[in-house]
């Protein structure tokens, strides 16, 4: 019998090439899955193979291989899982809004090729992601002056009831996209810096101990003021978000459990404030709980969204051979419910798999991040990733009120593309310098 017994630990050089293998492996994966269901998406429509099946091989694997390269080059020893998973969502994506709209779809290549030179700068530029933690104060008041700027006359612009666009000469972008990173940023490094004085109760209130409201000041601002102002610019689903990323870094921060009940208190009352306030947010409520009560107007959405769902069944009815144009703004906002109709339960389940995967990843990548700061901001971005894909799919299938978000990765939008892949370069980053803190021990028999 052979014995098993630990040698030594993995050379950095030696896991690097092992991750990057894997990574280059799950890639060609990602280009043979999109490309086959960009070809049977085609043939489902018009019979026959689409005439730039090979220029658009060719540029998938232009940009995937560009993108691991870089990896290979500026974070060799991060997780294989990232940039596949990222890819695949994003090839999906394409494939269905290629399937809707063709001008669209070459709108959305272009951003991808923008999101990947956007992930290949970041890697080259922030180096070290402790780096991002002296800078805090500064994001955190860029997140506030990118979240005014469409409020700001002359260049805010007011898309389908939200005031969240500017448009300045032919370029148009939502900052609040951006917004969320450098929030995240703000609140990863405020919160380690100050996480011990958080934590402990040293001031009362009567008969209650509570830490020094001192302590929360500067983080209470930049949460409300984030939320006023989305709420004035009617983006219901970016405060939810805010408020979902303030409490999740504040838990795991603090370890308080009373910080998450009075959270959920504050959300609660603000909840029936903004139902009794604004009327946007009273239309909302009342389509999710009853949108037969208008099914040719303000309901359609929502229950062409629920045939959808219906008729794909557990298989779906085949790609390209749905119903596409039926639901308003399937590309962005309903581009679930075309994946679940024609590729079925089968393939929604396998989009949020995609999903659970990346989130895992983040997760594990916090825990085993060596300090606070880099721990704390992937699990701000994670959750970024997570809860807003949990949002704009529970919208859709109705479990929570339609917000009006992106799926990351996978709806039309350049500016939630190109800000995902920031926040997936980061991510990179931090697991890179995960991966030269902790040695992978080698296996000898």
């Amino acid at each position: 019998m052979t014995a098993t017994s630990i040698t030594a630990a993995a050379s950095p050089a030696a896991l690097g090439r092992r991750r990057r293998r894997t990574e280059l492996g799950l890639l060609i994966l990602v280009v043979l899955i999109t490309c086959g269901t960009y070809a049977l998406a085609s043939l489902g429509r018009s019979a026959s193979l689409p005439a730039d099946i090979v220029p658009f091989l060719g540029v998938l694997l232009a940009l995937l291989v560009g993108a691991h390269i870089a990896t290979r080059y500026l974070a060799p020893l991060a997780d294989p899982l990232f940039l596949p998973l990222a890819a695949l969502l994003n090839g999906i994506g394409y494939v269905f809004i290629a399937r809707i709209d063709d001008e669209l779809a070459g709108l959305q290549a272009s951003w991808t090729a923008v999101g990947i030179v956007g992930y290949v700068l970041t890697l080259a530029v922030v180096r070290d992601v402790k780096v991002l933690q002296r800078y805090r104060y500064t994001f955190g008041l860029l997140g506030m002056v990118l979240l005014v700027l469409p409020l700001v006359p002359g260049i805010g612009q007011e898309i389908n009831g939200s005031r969240i666009w500017v448009s300045i000469g032919p370029v148009n972008f939502q900052p609040g996209e951006f917004a969320k990173l450098c929030l995240a940023v703000f609140f990863a490094g405020y919160l380690n810096e100050r996480r011990e004085l958080l934590g402990v109760a040293t001031f009362r209130i009567g008969r209650i101990n509570t830490p020094d409201p001192k302590h929360f000041a500067p983080i209470l601002l930049a949460v409300g003021v984030s939320l006023i102002v989305v709420v004035f610019e009617r983006d219901l689903g970016s405060a939810l978000l805010f408020f979902v990323l303030f409490m999740v870094m504040l838990y795991v921060a603090t370890g308080r459990a009373s910080y998450v009940l009075v959270g959920a208190a504050l959300f609660s009352v603000s909840s029936w404030l903004a139902w009794t306030r604004f009327s946007h947010v009273q239309a909302r409520v009342s389509i999710w709980l009853d949108p037969w009560n208008d099914p040719n107007g303000a309901g359609y959405q929502v229950i062409q969204a629920a045939y959808a769902l219906a008729w794909g069944g557990v298989a779906g009815t085949g790609p390209g051979l749905g119903i596409a144009g039926r639901i308003p703004a399937d590309e962005s906002d309903f581009i679930f419910a075309v994946i679940g109709e024609e590729l079925g339960l089968l393939g929604a389940t396998a989009v949020l798999c995609a999903f659970l995967l990346l989130a895992g990843s983040g997760l594990r990548l916090a825990r085993a991040a060596g300090d606070g700061f880099s721990s704390l901001l992937a699990v701000g971005l994670t959750a970024l990733i997570a809860f807003q894909a949990f949002i704009i799919i529970g919208g859709v299938i109705r479990l929570l009120p339609l917000t009006g978000v992106t799926l990351p990765f996978v709806s039309y939008g350049g500016s939630s593309l190109v800000a995902n892949y920031v926040l997936l370069a980061v991510l990179v980053r931090i697991s890179d310098q995960s991966g030269r803190r902790t040695p992978v021990p080698v296996v000898a028999r």
